[in-house]
């Protein structure tokens, strides 16, 4: 047999398999290398992304947190307190208090809102006069008692401050108590002022109830509980009651325009404490009133501050749905909880 010759090695395939190796191993470094690359590029985007993110979030409450807090400045009127009253207000000026409408409890015109404004009006270092600007038929005794005393209260503890009243269309009956309580009334000479008296209204529905056969059906416990029923004659006992009751505020409010008014009240007409009003010239004449004059003239020319600055507190309608909801619950509540099963609710 014929011998085998060893098969030869090419010298170079060595040579050939390290350059491919080291060519395979390059180009394994060059794409580590370039996924590091992106992967720290990508890296870097994220938190870019994420701290974008974080100073949009930042930036957004510190919106509504700087929004929040002008609001609850502004509501409570508290610019001094806080180092931040606007530069436009640093001056001298005329402080002016709204009081239109009824005065009643909840409305605009109700002590709270008034007594809120001349606080903040008094307090401010940079008013040198207060001026209530009156257009109302009157309204709630209380209400305007409590503003009344209130307004004597701040001028006590004010002495240098002094508050005028401004009377527009009307400023009859409550509207009238409270503008006693200022150094000076002024008016215009349509407007109509005085109707110092108390009225307490109500209807008489019996005969009515004959004609269409309805009975009136009300049940009470305790003798007077339906005092001045309107479905049924009136009681002389309740009548002299109920005049009581009148002729009492009445003199609390003949007496608070004494107090206020003192000497100025001229003329003692016997009708001027019977609920009888006049227009502004008369009530000059009588001394219900000082002089003729609106607010901007008061502001130049009795305080001499030109500047004028209102301060009445308004209910936002947010805060009156608010609490209008809030009464009904709790009044749905308290009939829930304390009225047993086919028993009426106490009233």
């Amino acid at each position: 047999m014929d011998k085998m010759e060893p098969e030869l090695s090419d010298p170079f395939d060595h040579k050939k398999d390290s350059s491919r190796d080291a060519l395979l191993e390059y180009l394994h470094k060059e794409r580590s290398a370039e996924r590091r690359v992106l992967e720290e590029m990508f890296s870097q985007f994220l938190r870019e992304q994420r701290r974008g993110r974080r100073w949009r979030l930042y930036f957004r409450l510190f919106i509504v947190g700087y929004l929040l807090f002008l609001a609850w400045a502004g509501y409570n009127n508290d610019w001094d307190n806080l180092g931040l009253r606007p530069l436009a207000e640093d001056k001298k000026h005329t402080a002016v208090i709204d009081i239109a409408g009824p005065i009643a409890a909840g409305a605009p015109a109700g002590a709270q809102n008034v007594i809120k404004g001349l606080k903040a009006a008094f307090k401010d270092p940079d008013t040198r006069g207060v001026v209530l600007r009156i257009n109302s038929p009157g309204g709630s005794p209380v209400q305007a008692g409590e503003i009344y005393d209130e307004i004597k209260r701040l001028r006590k503890k004010y002495p240098s401050i002094p508050l005028y009243a401004a009377v527009e269309d009307a400023c009859l009956s409550g509207g009238y108590y409270i503008a006693a309580a200022a150094d000076q009334i002024f008016a215009d000479k349509a407007s109509m002022v005085g109707s110092i008296g108390v009225v307490m209204f109500n209807f008489g529905f019996e005969k009515t109830l004959d004609k269409v056969g309805v009975e009136d059906r009300n049940l009470a416990a305790g003798h007077n509980k339906t005092f001045l029923n309107p479905f049924k004659p009136l009681v002389e006992d309740e009548v002299n009651h109920a005049k009581g009751l009148l002729d009492r505020i009445h003199a609390q409010f003949i007496q608070a325009v004494k107090d206020g008014r003192g000497h100025r009240l001229k003329t003692w007409k016997k009708d001027m404490f019977q609920g009888l009003f006049w227009t502004g010239d008369e009530a000059v004449e009588l001394g219900l009133v000082d002089g003729l004059g609106s607010v901007d003239w008061i502001a130049r020319e009795v305080i001499k501050a030109d500047k004028v600055v209102n301060v009445t507190v308004e209910d936002h309608w947010m805060d009156r749905i608010g609490r209008r909801l809030t009464d009904t619950m709790a009044q749905a509540l308290t009939r829930l909880v304390t009225s047993p099963p086919g028993l009426p609710a106490p009233r």
